[in-house]
C-alpha cells in the first residue's frame, strides 16, 4: 500500500501536461475541442461537471442530458511542450486549438 504522504508528494511534484482535447458524442456526431493546462486531469473535471448538470457549455450539457454520459468520449489530441514562458505556452495553445477546431469542424468548449 502506498503511503498517503508519499502519494501526495508525488502528485505535487508531477509536471502538468498542457494540451488540446476533444469531446465527441458517438450518437450525434457532435464534437467539441478545448484546451487544458493539464491533459491528465481535464477529463475528470469535464465528467464531474456533466454528471452534476453544471458544465459551462450549455450545448454539451444538453447533449449529455439527452444522450447520456456514456455517449460521450474524451480524446487527448495534442500535448503542448511545457514552456517556461507562460505567454509562449498560451500562444501555442490558442494556435493549436484553432487548428483542431478547423480540422474537426468542432465547437469550442
Amino acid at each position: 500500500m502506498i503511503d498517503r504522504k508519499a502519494a501526495i508528494a508525488a502528485y505535487k511534484e508531477r509536471k502538468p501536461s498542457p494540451g488540446i482535447f476533444a469531446v465527441r458524442c458517438v450518437k450525434s456526431g457532435d464534437t467539441w475541442v478545448g484546451r487544458a493546462p493539464d491533459l491528465a486531469t481535464i477529463a475528470n473535471r469535464i465528467w464531474f461537471t456533466l454528471k452534476n448538470g453544471s458544465h459551462s457549455n450549455r450545448v454539451l450539457q444538453a447533449v449529455c442530458t439527452e444522450q447520456g454520459i456514456d455517449a460521450l468520449e474524451f480524446e487527448p489530441l495534442e500535448a503542448i511542450p511545457d514552456e517556461d514562458h507562460v505567454a509562449t505556452r498560451e500562444r501555442m495553445l490558442k494556435e493549436q486549438l484553432a487548428f483542431w477546431q478547423n480540422k474537426l469542424g468542432a465547437r469550442l468548449l
